[in-house]
C-alpha cells in the first residue's frame, strides 16, 4: 500500500494522475469514462488536454490562483494595532476599534466588518452559539430635557460589608447621565433630595419615566394610595411623572442599559469601596468620561455631552417647606456643586426713548398712538387705557392687565412729539418686545400670545385649530410657546399644555406675539373637578376609567373631584364613594351631556 505523498512528492504525483488521463483520452477513450475513473468533471480533462498540447507536460502543474499584489489589504501595521486595543480593552467589539483607529489617524482606517475579520483572523473573537434575539419598540424623545428616565440600583457595596443604592438618572434623548447619587438609605426623602439638586444643576424636565418603586409613587400604598413625596415635588413643578407597567423592565430600557455598562466596566473591576464618599468620588469620575468623553454606539458614536442641552434659564424649583437642606445628598457626577441659590428677579431693560401715558378708548373702539390706529373693540368704548411704546413694541394695559401687543413702527421723532403732547418717560416694559421686531427667533426662544377661546373651545393660531377645552370658552389666555409644546394660562394659572402645530420658523409670523420673560407659573393646587350624569346601569367614565355611581343616582347630576390617586364623588355637596384612580389618562370632558328626552 502506497503512503500518501506530501510536499514536492504530492504536487508530482498530481501532475502524473493528470498525465495519465491526458492520454487515455489521446489514445481514443471517451472524455466521459475518464472523467470517472479520475473523480473530476468532463471538463477538467478538457482543460488538462488544452494545457499538454500547449506546454507539455509542465503545463499540467498546479498554478497559485493567489494575486500578485493586494493594494486594498490592510496594512500589518494597522492590524497589529487593532490586536493591541482588543487586548487592552476586552469589552471593545469591533465598531468601537473601528472608530478609535478612525479617532487616532489612521489613513484609510478599517471598516467595522474588516476589523471583525482581523479578529476572528487572530483568535480574539471566541465563537459563540447565534442566539435570535427579542425584537423590541424602540422609541427615543425628539430633544433633551423633554424626559428622564430615574431609578435606584443596588449592588454598591463598602468594605464594612454594607451595601448602598444609588439613584440613577439619565436624559431619554442624548444618553447624558444626569444623577448618579449614592444613597446610605434609599428613602424617599433622600431621593426628592437627589432629584432636587439634579434639577437646580440642569433645570426642570418635562418629564419623568419611573418604574413602580415606592419611593417613586404611592398608587400602591395600602389600605389605600397616597401621595408620595417625589410626586409632590414633581407635582409642584409641573412635571408629568410616567410609570411602567409592572414587571415592564423594558420600558426603562436605556437606563437598566447603563447599570449593565456601570457595572461591567467599573463595579465588577472596582471591588468594595472604602465608604460612601469614596464609593461617591470614583462613581462620579466614571460618570464623567462617560458624559464626555466615551462615544455612544446608539448616538452614532457622539458623546452624550455633545447632544445635551440642559434648560438656559431653569425655572425656580418648588421645594415643600417640609424638605430639609440637599447638602447631605453626594454631589451630581460631573456637575459643578450648585448651592440653592435664590433666583433674582428679571431685570427688563427698556428703550431709551420709551413712553407711556393714559388715554380714552374712542367710541368706535379704536385707540390712537401716533400713526397707528389700535381696535380693541368696540365693548371697550370708552375705557381708560395705559399705553407703554418704544420703537420696537406698543403694550396696551386695561385695568393693570395686559390685553395686547404689536410691533411699533415709530421713530425717535414719534416718540418725541409724544412727550411733547404729555407723555412720561416710561418705566420698565410690563412685557417682552414683539416677536415681529425681534429678528430672528432663537431656536429656544419663548414667545407669548394672548387669544380669546371661541365657544366652542379652540381657537385658531396661523390656520391650525387648537382645541384648548370647553371650560375655557369665552375666556382669555396666554399661550406660551416654547419649543415643541403650547403652556395655556389663565389668571395666572397654568391650565394645560399641549403639542405646539406651529413651526420654530413660523413663530415669528403670530399676530400680537411678544418674548417671554416671566416664568412658567405653576400649576392649579387642589383636584380637577369634572360633571357627569349618571345613566340608567350607574357607570359613569372619567379619563378612561369606569366609576360606578350606583342606580339610585340614574338621571342625577354629580361631581366627580379628579386627584392624583383617587377619584372622589359628590352630589349637592355630599361625598357619596372614593374610587381608586387606575389610569393616567388626562379629562378630556368636564361637562355633563344633557340628551333632549325621546320623543
Amino acid at each position: 500500500m502506497l503512503a500518501v505523498p506530501n510536499g514536492q512528492a504530492d504536487r508530482d504525483w498530481l501532475v502524473e494522475q493528470r498525465f495519465r488521463a491526458v492520454l487515455e483520452v489521446l489514445d481514443g477513450s471517451p472524455v466521459g469514462e475518464v472523467a470517472v475513473r479520475y473523480g473530476v468533471s468532463r471538463q477538467s480533462i478538457y482543460n488538462w488536454k488544452a494545457k499538454y498540447q500547449t506546454g507539455g507536460v509542465d503545463a499540467l502543474r498546479a498554478v497559485s490562483s493567489r494575486p500578485r499584489t493586494s493594494p486594498t489589504r490592510v496594512p500589518a501595521e494597522v492590524e497589529a494595532l487593532a490586536c493591541e486595543m482588543r487586548r487592552a480593552h476586552s469589552l471593545w467589539g469591533a465598531r468601537r476599534i473601528a472608530f478609535e483607529l478612525a479617532q487616532s489617524g489612521v489613513t484609510s482606517a478599517p471598516s467595522r466588518a474588516t476589523v471583525h475579520r482581523i479578529l476572528v483572523r487572530n483568535g480574539l473573537i471566541r465563537a459563540q452559539e447565534q442566539r435570535h434575539r427579542r425584537k423590541y419598540r424602540r422609541w427615543q424623545r425628539e430633544a433633551p430635557m423633554h424626559l428622564w428616565q430615574l431609578d435606584l440600583v443596588g449592588g454598591i457595596y463598602l468594605a464594612d460589608g454594607r451595601e448602598c443604592k444609588m439613584l440613577t438618572g439619565i436624559d431619554d434623548h442624548s444618553r447624558f447621565v444626569v444623577i448618579a447619587a449614592v444613597l446610605a438609605v434609599p428613602s424617599g426623602r433622600a431621593v426628592a433630595d437627589a432629584f432636587l439638586k439634579a434639577m437646580r444643576a440642569y433645570g426642570v424636565p418635562s418629564e419623568v419615566l419611573t418604574d413602580n418603586g415606592k419611593q417613586f409613587t404611592g398608587r400602591f400604598t395600602r389600605p389605600r394610595p397616597a401621595e408620595v413625596l417625589f410626586e409632590r415635588v414633581c407635582r409642584e413643578n409641573g412635571i408629568t411623572t410616567r410609570l411602567t407597567r409592572p414587571f415592564s423592565p423594558t420600558t426603562t430600557g436605556k437606563i437598566e442599559r447603563w447599570h449593565q455598562t456601570l457595572r461591567r466596566e467599573l463595579l465588577d473591576a472596582s471591588g468594595p469601596f472604602t465608604d460612601l464618599p469614596t464609593a461617591q468620588a470614583a462613581i462620579g469620575e466614571w460618570v464623567h468620561t462617560y458624559n464626555h468623553s466615551r462615544p455612544h454606539q446608539a448616538l452614532d458614536m457622539a458623546t452624550p455631552a455633545s447632544l445635551f442641552r440642559p434648560n438656559a434659564q431653569p425655572e425656580p424649583l418648588k421645594v415643600t417647606t417640609d424638605l430639609p437642606a440637599v447638602s447631605d445628598v453626594a454631589a451630581i457626577p460631573g456637575s459643578p456643586t450648585v448651592e440653592p441659590d435664590p433666583v433674582p428677579g428679571l431685570v427688563l431693560a427698556s428703550s431709551a426713548g420709551a413712553v407711556e401715558f393714559d388715554t380714552v378708548i374712542s367710541a368706535s373702539g379704536q385707540l390712537s398712538v401716533a400713526v397707528h390706529r389700535i381696535k380693541m373693540g368696540a365693548q371697550r368704548a370708552g375705557q381708560l387705557a395705559h399705553v407703554w411704546v418704544d420703537e420696537y413694541s406698543i403694550h396696551i394695559l386695561l385695568d393693570g392687565r395686559l390685553v395686547k401687543t404689536m410691533p411699533s413702527n415709530l421713530d425717535a421723532e414719534d416718540l418725541h412729539q409724544l412727550r411733547m403732547r404729555g407723555a412720561r418717560p416710561a418705566g420698565p416694559p410690563p412685557a417682552g418686545r414683539s416677536s415681529q421686531k425681534a429678528g430672528v427667533l432663537a431656536a429656544d426662544a419663548v414667545i407669548e400670545i394672548d387669544r380669546a377661546v371661541g365657544n366652542n373651545g379652540a381657537l385658531i393660531l396661523l390656520k391650525h385649530r387648537l382645541k384648548v377645552g370647553a371650560e375655557l370658552s369665552g375666556k382669555r389666555v396666554t399661550l406660551r410657546l416654547d419649543g415643541h409644546l403650547i403652556h395655556v394660562v389663565h389668571d395666572g394659572v397654568l391650565v394645560k399644555t399641549l403639542p405646539s402645530p406651529i413651526p420654530a420658523d413660523e413663530r415669528g409670523k403670530l399676530r400680537g406675539a411678544r418674548i417671554a420673560t416671566t416664568q412658567l407659573p405653576p400649576p392649579a393646587a387642589g383636584p380637577i373637578s369634572v360633571q357627569r350624569k349618571v345613566p340608567a346601569d350607574g357607570v359613569v367614565m372619567v379619563a378612561r376609567q369606569n366609576i360606578r355611581i350606583g342606580r339610585t343616582y340614574a338621571g342625577q347630576i354629580v361631581t366627580i373631584h379628579v386627584e392624583d390617586t383617587h377619584f372622589r364623588v359628590t352630589l349637592n355637596g355630599a361625598e357619596l364613594s372614593i374610587h381608586a384612580r387606575k389610569t393616567q389618562h388626562p379629562v378630556r370632558r368636564w361637562k355633563a351631556k344633557i340628551h333632549a328626552p325621546r320623543i
